[in-house]
């Protein structure tokens, strides 16, 4: 089933926020390029049912993007409706649940990431009317 998925850093910029999201790694398959069964990824479906459980909104997101379209497969990403604020109480479980107490990735195949809504405003261009007609 097609699906329309925005890019992080638009996310971001209509949020008016910074923004969390996880990335999943595939062992097997490290080249970018290459086709990774997101849908199928272990790792990725525990998120998904421990996000369930907390009650935490995510949604389906691409990586940044730069100028122009990029064109690649989407490999799972989600972005998680909570604020990157570290008095929240979600976050904190959020960062509880993905990342030790040094700062390390719990489990090395998933990244727990964080976009400034200062670094998605240099894309803000890409939302302007007619910008992605020009591709």
């Amino acid at each position: 089933m097609p699906m329309l998925i925005d890019p992080i850093d638009q996310i971001a910029r209509q949020k008016q926020r910074d923004v969390l999201y996880v990335v999943f790694d595939d062992p097997d398959h490290h080249d970018f390029g290459a086709e990774f069964d997101w849908k199928n990824c272990k790792n990725r479906q525990q998120v998904i049912a421990w996000f369930n459980e907390q009650a935490i909104q995510y949604q389906p997101c691409f990586q940044v993007w730069s100028n122009g379209l990029l064109q690649c497969s989407y490999r799972g990403q989600l972005y998680i409706n909570v604020p990157f604020e570290t008095d929240n109480d979600l976050y904190k479980k959020l960062e509880a649940y993905f990342e030790n107490t040094d700062g390390s990735m719990k489990n090395p195949e998933i990244t727990f990431c964080y976009l400034p809504l200062e670094i998605a405003m240099k894309n803000a261009h890409h939302d302007k009317e007619g910008y992605w007609d020009n591709w």
